[in-house]
């Protein structure tokens, strides 16, 4: 057994199954005389509901999810070639393949909205960053991942330069050069309407990344608060036990101590008869 198997097994599990299972690993690899592996367990950190719901699409549908992950290698490429027409593909086969992939995620369980918002969050992250993608399809995450950068937009095409001449020889090249450069000017005009709705996309992303990062706080925050109460809860159970068997430990110290007293009543009066009963034998041998 090593950390990968457990990690394998532990974060296939639903949430709230997670620590009880942790602790029994850890139990085991200690009882098998693993300490390092016992330690390591321990620290394996509980994966929010949202990192769960990520997790088992590598397990129940390993297909949609390596679609998701193969355009995302592919949009990586096409942003460092800077290839507008694959990017402008890609972009739109991203949003599918997200919206399907998403679904399913979702389907896993009853997702809150902060909880759905950080699914489609981590798999933005999958797509844009290759260690994101790592780590999705690894199916190990114990919390959602976000990607913080930009991705460069696609370069433009430059505008041709045109080259000056003079006689009535060169009329009609200059005519044709005008309907070229007309051309460019309208190709070079439709890339850079494109490359500003790429910027507004861009700045309703990061309003929308804004939006997530409040909602992964206020995740955060409840389940802090969950776990807080959880923890109190064992707390005062633990305080109860502790104080119920303290309570019969001095009854029985109690008890010891009054048993130990009648020993002592006992063996004196043991003591008493022994010496009389060895007086009054010399007595009779006289």
């Amino acid at each position: 057994m090593d950390l990968d198997e457990v990690a394998d097994r532990l974060y296939g599990l639903p949430p709230q199954e997670f620590t009880a299972a942790r602790t029994r690993e850890a139990r085991a690899a200690k009882e098998a005389g693993d300490v390092r592996l016992s330690r390591e367990v321990a620290k394996l950190r509980k994966p929010t509901v949202s990192a769960w719901a990520v997790n088992r699409l590598s397990r129940e549908h390993p297909d949609e999810l390596r679609e998701l992950l193969e355009v995302g290698e592919r949009l990586r490429a096409a942003w460092r070639e800077q290839d507008a027409d694959a990017l402008a593909e890609l972009v739109r086969l991203r949003g599918e393949v997200t919206a399907t992939v998403g679904r399913l995620a979702r389907r896993a369980g009853d997702l809150s909205a902060a909880a759905a918002t950080e699914v489609d969050q981590t798999l933005d992250a999958a797509l844009v960053d290759e260690q994101a993608a790592e780590e999705v399809r690894r199916g190990r995450l114990a919390k959602p991942l976000r990607y913080s950068g930009f991705a460069p937009a696609p370069v433009t095409r430059e505008r041709p330069s045109r080259r000056k001449k003079d006689g009535p020889e060169t009329a009609n090249q200059a005519a044709s050069d005008e309907s070229a450069s007309d051309e460019s000017a309208s190709e070079e005009s439709a890339s850079e309407e494109s490359a500003s709705e790429e910027l507004g996309a861009v700045q309703d992303e990061e309003a929308r990344r804004r939006a997530e990062e409040a909602a992964r706080k206020a995740r955060e925050r409840e389940e802090a608060e969950a776990a807080h109460r959880e923890w109190a809860a064992q707390l005062e159970t633990a305080r109860k036990e502790h104080d119920e068997r303290a309570e019969k430990v001095a009854r029985l110290e109690r008890k010891l101590a009054k048993a130990r007293k009648k020993l002592e009543d006992a063996r004196q009066r043991l003591e008493v008869a022994r010496r009389e009963e060895r007086h009054a034998r010399q007595r009779l041998e006289r």
